[in-house]
């Protein structure tokens, strides 16, 4: 299987990881801080926190282009009906491990 080159990164998982340099073919490769997997992003700390604020972010911009009231008593219901499912769909794969995450969701 071929790779391409310019698409390939390296992700260093864990705080004591050393940052080695990694080669394909005679191309340096990149380092990352988060990648996106199967469409999840991960960071170096297996922590998914970028991609559930990422589909919040997404879900809340789509409320706001569509309806003409600002007020929190219009945006709450649909933020709960539109964005919790997403939030909260495969909870255990991305586990809530910190209380400030799991106090986000409690909050919404």
């Amino acid at each position: 299987m071929k790779f391409n080159k310019e698409k390939c990164q390296v992700l260093h998982l864990g705080r004591n990881s050393p940052m080695q340099q990694y080669m394909l073919g005679a191309l340096q490769l990149e380092s990352s801080l988060a990648e996106k997997d199967l469409g999840v992003l991960v960071d170096d700390e297996l922590n998914m926190g970028q991609q559930r604020a990422l589909v919040a972010n997404r879900i809340m911009d789509c409320v706001r282009r569509s309806i003409a009231s600002r007020s929190r008593e219009a945006i709450l219901p649909l933020f709960l009906a539109l964005a919790m499912p997403h939030l909260e769909c495969c909870v255990q794969f991305w586990a809530p491990w910190y209380k400030v995450d799991m106090g986000i969701l409690e909050r919404a």
